[in-house]
């Protein structure tokens, strides 16, 4: 059953200025206006506006088709297929096992969007956009887990509606407790590890590891994080927190790394450790779970320690519509967590007991952004 609207709604607790409102629904109605947009479309400046506004639309519309493509072109193995040299549609088909039909329409496809690249008549490489994604094991593991995404969304509406304790797709494959068999955890970790190399190269130059003995990482399953650390600062020593079955999947790379089993909402963090490192782990959860891990992170470091955390944000340059956009109802379907600001990060890191944060600049805050919190 629909929820009801109220007949009159709640005031607004921070309107806007006047001016401010009155400005954006002038601005609307010109942009709504047929003629204007008729007239603007035959300027010379104003055109060029308004054809990227079309296309930034018309993307809006079709972004489904778009993330359909490149999950197709994924589960075909055409980027591999592609990178090996020129192909024509008739070894397309064969290796795809696509009719020639399909695999030319799912190569065309690719192609409009970089993925592939016609080098002749009827002849594909792999574009510059699939070059890009096969070098990054940590997207493509993203693109093959998206389907679990892409069936919660199916009817997106309900999603928002439904409970957020209701089971989901994404929430079973990725809330398990402390006693979870380990083939789940197994899955669950294999994806994390395949993106902390971007995280970590990401966190590596905004903060100067080095200058700590010790460094935790809390929730850092098989240790993806800890060892690309280690290759740039082999002095350090270092530890992995996360649950038992979790750590129970580590392989033998993982024998000069201190392992502790544990729960951070039941488990008091080890000591010792003048650095901490929380990546992606917060945005996993909602408000009051953030403020207990992170006041068991204050309770755990020594003075003059240091928690850095590591995660995409809301707000951040140039990905904005990746913090509340997608991780905003990736969270939903999720049914934990939701997208932060660096400020709120700041507020929560502040009523844990931390009396400093840090916000350190990343080259790519799309792949994750930096806050280092002390006391």
């Amino acid at each position: 059953m629909l929820d009801v609207l109220p007949l009159d709604p709640p005031k607004l607790a921070n309107a806007p200025p006047r001016w401010r409102q009155r400005w954006v629904q002038w601005r609307n109605r010109v942009l709504q206006d047929q003629s204007f947009q008729y007239w603007a479309a035959r300027l010379p400046f104003f055109a060029a506006v308004s054809r990227r506004r079309a296309a930034s639309a018309f993307d809006l519309v079709a972004g489904f088709c778009y993330s359909q493509v490149l999950l197709a072109a994924v589960q075909a193995g055409l980027l591999d297929l592609l990178d090996q040299g020129p192909k024509d549609a008739a070894e397309l088909a064969h290796s795809t096992g696509l009719s020639r039909d399909a695999a030319l329409r799912l190569v065309r496809a690719a192609a409009a969007l970089d993925l592939a690249e016609e080098v002749a008549p009827g002849c594909w490489m792999l574009g510059q956009q699939g070059a890009a994604l096969l070098s990054n094991p940590g997207a493509l593991a993203m693109v093959r887990h998206h389907p679990l995404l892409y069936s919660d969304l199916a009817d997106p509406l309900a999603l928002l509606r439904q409970d957020r304790a209701s089971a989901t797709k994404l929430s079973d494959f990725w809330h398990y407790a402390s006693e979870s068999e380990g083939r789940k955890a197994q899955s669950y970790s294999e994806l994390m590890a395949g993106s902390q190399a971007m995280v970590a190269r990401e966190a590596l130059a905004a903060y100067p590891f080095a200058r700590h003995r010790r460094l935790l990482d809390i929730g850092g399953g098989h240790g993806a994080f800890v060892r690309a650390v280690a290759k740039a600062c082999p002095a350090l020593a270092f530890g992995v927190f996360d649950l038992p079955p979790v750590l129970a999947g580590c392989g033998s790379d993982m024998a000069q790394i201190a392992l502790h089993p544990g729960d951070f909402f039941a488990t008091p963090l080890p000591t010792g450790y003048d650095c901490m490192t929380l990546v992606r782990i917060l945005h996993d959860h909602d408000d009051d779970r953030c403020l207990a891990i992170l006041r068991a992170a204050r309770t755990a470091l020594p003075p003059g320690g240091r928690l850095v955390i590591a995660e995409p944000m809301a707000g951040a340059r140039n990905a904005k519509p990746m913090g509340d956009a997608y991780f905003g109802l990736y969270l939903w379907a999720m049914n934990s967590g939701r997208p932060r600001t660096a400020r709120e990060y700041e507020a929560l890191a502040s009523a844990a007991g931390f009396s400093r944060c840090v916000i350190r600049t990343t080259a790519m805050p799309v792949i994750a952004s930096v806050i280092v919190c002390s006391y």
